[in-house]
């Protein structure tokens, strides 16, 4: 019944629509449950990509013999000043975590990630980690070295104290966009050198030389495409403004450009965008 416990058939289904590529709520759908009742399931054990059943089967029985022998207190005030219900937080730092594990993320530091983010203070020492993912910390210093170098968290010493606090930036995701396009620079600044080593006519250096190019596009792409299409947009606004055509001097001037920023600009506004449709409707021969 819908309202009931997962019996370990509906686990043994869950398993198997989780080895299908199901979503969450069609694996409810097939068994009739809340969409909620499912990802807490897996959530709880272990993530998609490591849910066992017989695991998941005999877990649950010992949550519930604890939950017989010690009775569980409910909740006499609200956990902040937002009323929010503090189970519903942690099940969805969890299930985040699990989102990360599934793109390549250590499941520790992805744990100790969606922790910090789901923090209203962005801000936890490692005792506060330890404790709310009931884990050593051991474990916990490996994930924050982890997640150090990959430039997503640092560290602060408190005032007055030796003990510190591990911090995530309102920003991290833009460093890490930017950590991530110089790591692309590296990848072809070094298969630019294995050109020059195997020389470009060679199978290799030809296959080293397309590398090379394909992480360099990508670097210049994530480091300065925001800011061209900033600068395109930019450029539009001021041919609305203007109401008639302008040359890239007279936009140049107007804006206070130099030359080559607008052509730049004006490469991503250029009539390669449009259909011959398109260009005919707006009286321009296609070329």
């Amino acid at each position: 019944m819908p309202g009931g416990r997962l019996t370990h058939q509906d686990r043994r289904d869950i398993g198997a629509g989780l080895a299908e590529g199901l979503k969450y709520t069609e694996i409810a759908r097939s068994l009739g449950r809340p969409t909620s009742t499912i990802s807490r399931e897996v959530t709880r054990n272990g993530g998609p990509d490591a849910y066992r059943v017989d695991h998941a089967h005999l877990a649950t029985g010992r949550r519930a013999r604890r939950r017989r022998q010690v009775p569980r207190r409910e909740p006499t005030a609200p956990a902040d000043a937002y009323g929010r219900d503090p189970d519903a937080v942690r099940d969805f730092a969890e299930q985040l975590a699990a989102l990360m594990v599934r793109t390549g993320v250590p499941r520790m530091a992805a744990r100790v990630l969606a922790r910090l983010i789901t923090d209203d203070s962005g801000s936890l020492t490692a005792a506060d980690l330890v404790q709310r993912l009931r884990v050593s910390a051991a474990s916990v210093s490996k994930a924050v070295g982890y997640l150090e170098g990959l430039e997503v968290i640092g560290r602060v010493r408190e005032p007055g104290r030796r003990r510190e606090r591990y911090v995530i930036d309102d920003d991290v995701w833009l460093s890490a966009w930017m950590a991530s396009a110089q790591k692309h620079a590296m990848w072809a600044e070094t298969a630019q050198r294995g050109v020059d080593v195997l020389d470009a006519a060679t199978p290799a250096g030809s296959r080293l030389a397309r590398m090379s190019q394909f992480f360099a596009t990508l670097s210049d792409d994530m480091s300065g495409g925001t800011a061209t299409v900033d600068d395109a947009l930019t450029v539009l606004a001021a041919l609305r403004h203007a109401g008639a055509p302008l040359t890239e001097h007279q936009l140049a001037t107007a804006l206070g450009w130099p030359r080559d920023r607008v052509t730049g600009a004006l490469l991503l506004t250029g009539p390669d965008r449009l259909t011959p449709e398109q260009l005919k409707a707006l009286g321009r021969p296609a070329s």
